[in-house]
């Protein structure tokens, strides 16, 4: 039996943040109902690769969900809407602020017509506040969340991550507090608005960092590669650093191409092994008790050093290589992993994290797969719905409606949009 067998999701959301929550959902086996306009979610159309098909933006966002076109802008596409809030366990969105008020759906008036429905709302900086009406997109997120201002190297323009941490990342966010309101609408009957801003998202990833930015109240952080001191504010840039209080950076390894690195952390219980192993074969056979390195202070001091001797020892190793000496003496490392890598590895493929579907439109593709593993109630990934794919179906099932109502609704255009006039 799946974990959320029995919930039921009307899901407005588009793009990604809000459909990664939903699918997420999906998966663990709720009934999400992809509530859409009848142009469809953007990204139906977006960075389409195969003619006339959905597009993989959209395919690997939407997975095991139900699919309905509605024309809210019908007084007979509202009253399925109000008849999908009675029937559902949750409604999801993630439109700009003030769109579903003006159309006469306020989060009081769906607590009205529902007093024990769960609201999720994303939006870029929250409803509240002087950014609230700004728009947000996943490396806005970024910038104003604190990732972009300390990732890329020292003295080099922030970076983005290649994560997207500012959409997928709030959708997670938007889950775990979803599941959180819907066990206290159980217990006490009143739903409530769940609300996730990505900035506070991201803030929230970044947790790290600000425990940096006060420790640089204090004193210098003499893990980093990058000269700190007491009062200087910002937290640095500072490359591939740990980030902990363990040292670590990625190593180029033979033949030394655009992913040819290994991450490797030199905790300090495995220096003597790691120093034993490499220092013979880079001519300094007692590197294991040389004063530069001999303690976690001065490993710190000297780390450019260190790397330096590491990197000379990686050079005649592939990344893999370099891994199998590394395991077994308890380093902590990997190989850095690019998507031609994941795509066909063999611990990937064996934890169902990369799976095989089949789309009626675009033939086989490959979608991620579900990382939260559940025993009892393993997930099963099935492929996304085509544009209003099950409209009669929720109108019958979930909504109960016969044939004679869902054609005159039909013809009075609230599942479509109008026909456009003639000029």
């Amino acid at each position: 039996m799946e974990a959320l067998k029995g919930v039921r999701i009307l899901d407005m959301t588009h793009v990604q943040a809000g459909p990664t929550c939903s699918q997420l959902l999906a998966w663990m086996g709720a009934d999400v109902i992809k509530f859409e306009n009848p142009q469809g979610d953007a990204t139906r159309g977006q960075l389409r690769d195969v003619p006339n098909a959905d597009s993989l933006y959209f395919t690997m966002l939407n997975c095991n969900k139900r699919s309905i076109t509605v024309n809210m802008k019908s007084a007979e596409g509202k009253q399925v809407f109000v008849d999908l809030l009675k029937k559902c366990d949750i409604v999801m969105e993630n439109f700009g602020p003030g769109v579903l008020d003006r159309f006469g759906f306020s989060w009081e008036e769906i607590h009205r017509v529902n007093p024990k429905i769960v609201m999720g709302s994303i939006k870029g900086f929250g409803s509240t506040g002087p950014y609230a009406e700004f728009k947000a997109y996943e490396n806005v997120a970024q910038a104003m969340g604190g990732a972009m201002s300390t990732t890329g190297i020292p003295d080099g323009p922030p970076f983005v991550t290649g994560a997207q941490i500012g959409d997928s990342g709030t959708g997670l966010h938007l889950a775990i507090g979803l599941l959180a309101a819907l066990r206290q609408a159980e217990r006490t009957g009143q739903g409530q608005y769940v609300e996730v801003a990505m900035m506070d998202g991201v803030m929230n990833l970044c947790r790290v960092k600000f425990r940096d930015h006060q420790r640089l109240t204090r004193g210098d952080m003499p893990e980093y590669s990058v000269p700190t001191y007491k009062d200087m504010g910002d937290v640095p840039r500072a490359g591939n650093d740990s980030g902990g209080g363990q040292l670590g950076n990625a190593i180029h390894c033979k033949p030394h191409g655009a992913n040819d690195w290994l991450y490797i952390v030199v905790q300090e219980a495995v220096w003597v092994a790691l120093a034993r192993r490499i220092g013979p074969d880079i001519h300094i056979p007692d590197l294991a008790t040389d004063p530069r390195f001999a303690t976690i202070g001065e490993r710190r001091k000297n780390q450019q050093l260190m790397w330096t001797l590491i990197n000379k020892f990686a050079e005649n190793y592939t990344k893999r290589e370099l891994m199998a000496i590394l395991n077994p003496i308890d380093v902590p490392c990997g190989p850095i992993m690019s998507t031609s890598d994941l795509a066909t590895d063999e611990h990937v493929r064996g934890r169902d994290m990369y799976v095989e579907l089949d789309h009626p439109q675009r033939g086989k593709w490959f979608n991620v797969g579900m990382p939260i593993k559940l025993s009892a109630s393993p997930a099963k990934i099935e492929r996304s719905p085509l544009l209003g794919e099950h409209t009669d179906e929720v109108l019958k099932s979930v909504l109960g409606y016969d044939e004679a109502k869902i054609s005159a609704m039909k013809s009075a255009g609230a599942f479509a949009a109008p026909p456009k006039k003639a000029a």
